[in-house]
């Protein structure tokens, strides 16, 4: 990752939005636009109360409804304005989207074996992990490039996507990019920054004892 490393301790929190419908149906929700539920509303106030502790500098987020809208809370409570990205979008996934995980398994099973072996696939017809990667990693490294010294960043987006993310920052083999595990519903993995680069800090870390639901999505 060029221009973000030398040790000036910044600090990245990528923050996995609150629960939706289809999470709790085990739907892939991928870039299908989908709301929070009431619980998702309410994951995300309580998530916003402990981030806003960490005083974030800048704050970024997927455009579809639920990632703003989680991010949405941290902004009422920081006053800081939300920057929507669609490069920080959930993968596409073509014609997996709207299956439960039972229905794709069903449906997909050579094409989920596969995946899950750490093989390059396009799920559904749609994105390959890298090609996430390439188009998330760098809205990530735009806004961390425009904090101060020690400054912190909050990153609100989607489980695949935050996974491709950290993947890409902490340069490992995208074949081992699953090992990363998933985040719960308004859950956080932070990255630090030190002087030979970025460091995984903390790993679906909160408050919340949630079990991963949906993570790609």
């Amino acid at each position: 990752m060029n221009g973000v490393q030398g040790g000036r301790g910044r600090r990245i929190v990528l923050w996995r939005h609150g629960q939706t419908a289809w999470n709790l149906e085990r739907r892939f929700q991928g870039s299908t636009d989908i709301e929070l539920t009431e619980t998702g509303l309410a994951q995300a106030r309580r998530s916003a109360r402990l981030l806003a502790a960490l005083q974030p500098d800048a704050i970024v987020a997927s455009d579809l409804k639920r990632a703003a809208t989680t991010a949405a809370e941290l902004a009422a409570i920081t006053r800081l304005e939300v920057e929507h990205d669609p490069g920080l979008r959930e993968t596409y996934a073509g014609s997996w989207q709207g299956l439960t995980h039972e229905e794709i398994v069903e449906r997909y099973g050579e094409q989920y074996a596969a995946w899950k072996r750490g093989e390059p696939v396009r799920r559904g017809g749609g994105e390959l992990e890298t090609e996430v990667a390439e188009r998330a990693a760098p809205v990530v490294e735009r806004n961390v490039d425009k904090l101060p010294d020690g400054g912190t960043l909050v990153v609100v987006s989607h489980g695949g996507t935050i996974r491709t993310t950290i993947g890409r920052f902490l340069q490992l083999d995208p074949r081992s990019w699953e090992a990363l595990g998933g985040l719960s519903n308004c859950c956080w993995s932070v990255l630090g920054e030190g002087a030979r680069g970025w460091r995984l800090l903390e790993h679906n870390a909160g408050t919340l004892p949630e079990p991963v639901l949906g993570d790609d999505d």
